[in-house]
């Protein structure tokens, strides 16, 4: 198998279909980060204090991305190439937000990046994946894309939230809580949050 092709040798790439864009455009911007995200993942599973069910969890993420990068490949939805990226990938990863939300203690308040190694690289994986975001917000203005894949990405900032404050709880190490947060995680509206 050869490696190199020397096709990109003048700043284009070829994407599912094989149609040339340049490397630098928000199609190649956004499965590019998505690809950044996976690989950060890689790097979390490889730890040794990685417990061996979240890493099962978190290579099968990594499947599910490797189908959202296929699925910003795409030009558009095409019958030879149909979308991999689904309603339920989203609600599966919903779920597993809601049942680790409920193993560390409540806060009302904004949380630092840190604690354990492993909730340090898991807070590093939810800001990449908030940039995937912005790179694939910034290319759906520009083409249709597969909505699933925005939503599943979405989520998966938040999964990365919850599932690094179980990484500290499990581990007897607090969170790192910003001094002067005001309270921002509510458990039910007040009567002035209710928007009129």
């Amino acid at each position: 198998m050869q490696i190199y092709t020397r096709t990109g040798d003048h700043g284009t790439t070829r994407i599912i279909g094989g149609k040339s864009v340049h490397k630098d455009s928000q199609q190649v911007e956004a499965y590019g980060t998505v690809d950044e995200l996976n690989s950060i993942i890689g790097m979390i599973v490889a730890l040794e204090e990685t417990p061996s069910d979240m890493k099962e969890e978190l290579m099968r993420i990594q499947q599910y991305l490797f189908d959202c990068g296929n699925d910003l490949a795409t030009p558009e939805k095409h019958d030879k190439y149909p979308y991999r990226t689904n309603s339920d990938l989203v609600t599966w990863l919903e779920s597993r937000i809601d049942e680790y939300a409920t193993i560390p203690p409540t806060v009302e308040s904004f949380i630092l990046p840190g604690g354990t190694q492993l909730a340090a690289q898991l807070h590093f994986a939810r800001t990449v994946t908030r940039r995937a975001e912005r790179r694939i917000v910034s290319l759906q203005q520009e083409q249709t894309i597969n909505q699933h894949v925005l939503k599943f990405i979405n989520r998966l900032s938040d999964y990365f939230f919850a599932l690094a404050r179980v990484a500290n709880s499990q581990a007897g190490v607090e969170d790192v809580l910003y001094e002067r947060s005001g309270r921002v995680f509510h458990t039910e509206l007040t009567k002035k949050d209710i928007p009129k």
